[in-house]
């Protein structure tokens, strides 16, 4: 009789867990705004990045956000936590400052045992009382980009840390990205940490010279690495965090080291970083711009300041793929009939000259049943494979999800 159905044991399904793995190159262009524009246009009015009545945050699109085919790529915001310096009743948004600041808190690092939030730590350890992170800029890439997660080991940001926004390396008094800070998850591959409420995080760490594309004047390190035991000589700028696709920089990445920054107090004080830093973010032009920028300037304006630093972003992200694999079998005397009416004509099996020939068949589709015999999955091969009595097939089905 032929066989229609046969039932799979545990022995004939297997699962598997597969990590895929893409490369995500954000560049500076895309950031500013600028990239497909034929004329500079006003902060904030960049037609694919999105600003918001609220003036919580900004988003960047990689086209006009208006079109049909504007992909989101991430938000750029700010805070600060209350118990910070910074904090002050006069401060432009103060309030909302520290709501987001508390808020990605809450989600990211959330509570001790009294029940308090947790406040981001330099070195991950929440909960040791070391070096608090209590004024941060955040970016919040977009699901469509991170997939699963940021793959652990592979986060770059390079920051331009000169001059306002003038792309070009040789200009006088320095450009945006003649001084250039690179942000990595460095030991992100075998240092990460795991005690976040919203998975597995890394420490980010900075490096990065002076004088780019202008080697006349010399090529300078932007901090005194003597002062830093994070990552070697690297100091410790933030935390990436992999599954949740948020990024958290610390704003001593843009103030001297006399001001609890990590730049060289003499690069500041230079034409590059102190008064066009300051210029470029609406703050006050001192050598700890970047924090004056953060309590004198509203959310937008500074989220224009930043994105307009971005030299370049780029990460792979993860996609983890899950199969489950069934392995059909049909041995010799399985699947040799079919139950097409046009196997048959005239009462004989069409596939045999004489009566003493070997059934043949011609398998084209495998189903998956329930144990109710409802048709779950099909799956169909490229091309007929012949089964007889003399021979078995083996065929090999993959469910991905």
């Amino acid at each position: 009789m032929a066989t229609t159905f046969k039932t799979l044991t545990n022995n004939d399904i297997t699962s598997t867990r597969t990590l895929l793995h893409e490369a995500i190159p954000i560049t500076g262009s895309i950031v500013s705004g600028t990239y497909n524009q034929g004329q500079a246009l006003a902060l904030g009015s960049e037609t694919n990045i999105k600003t918001y009545s609220h003036g919580m945050f900004e988003s960047v699109y990689d086209y006009p956000y208006l079109s049909s085919s504007a992909n989101h790529i991430f938000d750029v915001t700010l805070g600060y936590a209350s118990a910070s310096n910074l904090s002050g009743s006069g401060n432009t948004q103060n309030t909302k400052k520290i709501n987001l600041y508390t808020e990605m808190a809450q989600v990211l690092a959330g509570y001790n045992v009294t029940g308090g939030i947790l406040r981001f730590d330099e070195d991950g350890n929440l909960n040791d009382g070391g070096t608090k992170v209590d004024e941060c800029f955040f970016l919040n890439f977009s699901r469509l980009l991170t997939k699963d997660e940021i793959k652990k080991g592979s986060f770059n940001l390079e920051l331009g840390v000169g001059a306002p926004f003038s792309q070009d390396l040789t200009a006088t008094g320095g450009s945006t990205f003649q001084e250039r800070i690179l942000i990595s998850d460095r030991s992100g591959s075998t240092g990460y940490k795991v005690n976040s409420p919203a998975g597995e995080y890394g420490l980010l760490f900075a490096s990065g010279t002076a004088n780019h594309g202008n080697p006349g004047l010399g090529e300078k390190t932007l901090w005194s690495g003597s002062a830093y035991a994070g990552d070697g000589t690297f100091p410790p700028v933030g935390l990436i965090y992999y599954q949740a696709g948020v990024a958290i920089i610390s704003g001593s990445v843009f103030n001297s080291n006399i001001q609890g920054g990590i730049l060289d107090s003499t690069l500041c004080s230079s034409s590059f970083l102190g008064p066009s830093f300051a210029n470029s973010f609406g703050g006050a032009a001192t050598q700890g711009s970047g924090f004056n920028a953060v309590t004198g300037s509203s959310i937008d304006t500074i989220a224009n300041g930043i994105r307009n630093r971005v030299y370049n972003i780029s990460f792979n992200n993860t996609t983890e793929l899950n199969s489950t694999i069934y392995f059909c079998r049909a041995n010799h005397n399985d699947f040799n009939y079919s139950s097409n009416p046009t196997y048959l004509g005239d009462s004989k099996i069409r596939v045999k000259n004489v009566s003493t020939d070997n059934p043949v068949s011609y398998i084209t589709t495998v189903g998956l049943y329930s144990a109710d015999n409802e048709l779950l999955a099909v799956a169909k091969l490229s091309e007929p494979l012949k089964k007889t009595p003399e021979n078995e097939l083996t065929l090999r089905v993959r469910l991905d999800y």
